[in-house]
């Protein structure tokens, strides 16, 4: 685990195990918060023992951005701390989130003293703040990589972490391309020094604005390529041209697993435009269908 000071009073720990995921601490006088887990056991432990053993912090509140294994696995593992996440966020570790422990089970014996932790404290409309002795965290709904995905600002550093909100690649496969559309949007009036990814580096000041235009300009690459494939009729196997480059980003960041995400993406997309098209399709052969009855009916 790689972990790096941003300001005096926050950290950001970067998984090595497991597609750069991140998690963060912010600390105040009257304990620490901590702002997503790692997946695996022995990373998780060391950002418990450097918050609570080195620093000599008490850990007072765990945030989930969302219910992704990635970034909550490692709850359990703070005992003692209020967990915090969106209303939705609970309602799928309930549901979605046991079952995918149980499954993973079975493939990652490292998963073996994971268990899943619903969260104690939840909210559903608008934003929530959070006060800790010095510090303000403003917990912000922004659903598109899924629908409880939450950033959360710390509002005296002006640091966002935004979950997987923000990553090298939007990825919006378990959620939804215009939400993801507006959450990116809302970003750069909020006069930030820096934006901690829910994978890769730590985005910085000047680095903010472009990062965000290039994001966007990758979702309407996405959104009109695959539209015009949906509308001429294109299969799903005929989309392999959409590729990452022609929309505009990178396949090098986090190893190359961007690609995959893209690729993900594509599908999705696809899936989503083309099953409201068959709906539409399969409504006005009802219709067509009926056409000749109601004649007949109207020659009696």
């Amino acid at each position: 685990m790689l972990r790096e000071r941003v300001s005096e009073d926050v950290y950001v720990f970067t998984s090595e195990l497991y597609a750069q995921v991140t998690a963060g601490a912010v600390l105040s006088p009257e304990g620490a918060i901590v702002i997503d887990t790692l997946p695996f056991p022995s990373e998780t432990l060391e950002i418990v023992d450097f918050i609570q053993n080195k620093l000599s912090t008490p850990i007072k509140y765990v945030i989930n951005t969302h219910y992704h294994a990635d970034h909550t696995y490692g709850t359990c593992f703070f005992r003692r701390a209020e967990v915090i996440a969106h209303a939705k966020c609970r309602e799928l570790l309930h549901g979605v989130g046991r079952k995918g422990l149980t499954d993973a089970k079975m493939e990652s014996p490292e998963l073996e003293r994971v268990e899943i932790v619903l969260p104690d404290l939840i909210f559903e409309n608008g934003n929530m703040d959070l006060h800790l002795g010095k510090k303000t965290l403003t917990l912000i709904h922004s659903p598109g990589h899924s629908p409880d995905s939450i950033s959360v600002l710390v509002n005296e550093d002006r640091i966002l972490f935004a979950g997987d909100t923000v990553m090298p690649l939007p990825h919006f496969v378990d959620g939804n391309i215009d939400d993801m559309t507006r959450s990116l949007q809302g970003i750069p009036s909020m006069g930030l020094e820096n934006i901690v990814q829910g994978h890769g580096e730590v985005i910085l000041r000047g680095e903010i604005d472009e990062a965000i235009r290039s994001s966007l300009r990758y979702l309407d690459n996405v959104r009109k390529k695959v539209g015009r494939a949906a509308e001429r009729g294109r299969g799903r196997d005929d989309l392999a041209d959409i590729d990452i480059e022609s929309c505009g980003k990178s396949r090098i960041p986090l190893g190359g697993l961007v690609a995959k995400l893209h690729q993900g993406n594509i599908y999705a997309l696809y899936d989503s435009l083309t099953s409201g098209s068959q709906k539409k399709r399969t409504k006005k052969a009802a219709r067509i269908k009926k056409s000749p009855k109601q004649k007949q009916r109207k020659k009696k």
